[in-house]
């Protein structure tokens, strides 16, 4: 079942659309979806590692669109919905002082949640709802999804062949090894 899922997954990012395919993921992934592009720019550049400076270009401009969109989500949902519950709660104060924590340290918040596993869209979201210059948010966004994507695919890139090669033969302890990963990373956003 594995094999043929693989199989499937390479075939997919070898279709003349992928890039379409994961332009979208990595919009969509930067506000509300919970699957990283990594999922399909992998088995892309596996693919095709000749272009994986386009595929990691395209991830990163349409992370960062897609990260402007929770920007707005965060910016524009906050003041007519989580606002008034504050206020009602009477913890706005309470708020306000978190909102300049956080611009305080939005710059590093953006720039670790980019470049890390931890949900990029949560930090999208967390920037427009604190309402984090628009400027520093934007520039943090490109430099950490520029360092992500590209670092990536470079590592792709030229160990493309040897990578392949070992998940091919050993399908089954990679597929573990990685929801372990993702399940240890849900627990550590849960419990911390």
């Amino acid at each position: 079942m594995l094999r043929r899922l693989y199989d499937r997954t390479i075939a997919l990012a070898e279709h003349r659309h992928a890039l379409w395919a994961l332009a979208a993921v990595s919009f969509v992934e930067s506000s509300v979806f919970p699957i990283p592009p990594d999922v399909l720019m992998i088995p892309m550049i596996l693919a095709r590692p000749r272009r994986a400076w386009l595929i990691a270009g395209v991830a990163l401009v349409a992370s960062v669109l897609g990260g402007l969109l929770g920007y707005a989500i965060g910016a524009f949902f906050f003041d007519s919905i989580g606002q008034p519950i504050l206020q009602a709660m009477g913890k706005a104060d309470a708020m306000a002082q978190f909102n300049q924590k956080f611009n305080d340290f939005g710059f590093w918040a953006v720039l670790a949640a980019g470049v890390t596993p931890f949900p990029y869209k949560v930090i999208t979201i967390m920037s427009g709802w604190t309402g984090m210059p628009l400027g520093t948010f934007v520039a943090t966004s490109i430099l950490a999804r520029a360092i992500r994507f590209f670092i990536l695919a470079g590592l792709l890139r030229i160990f493309g062949a040897p990578i392949k090669d070992f998940i091919e033969r050993r399908l089954g302890l990679v597929f573990t090894l990685l929801v372990l990963l993702l399940a240890g990373g849900f627990f550590l956003l849960r419990y911390l």
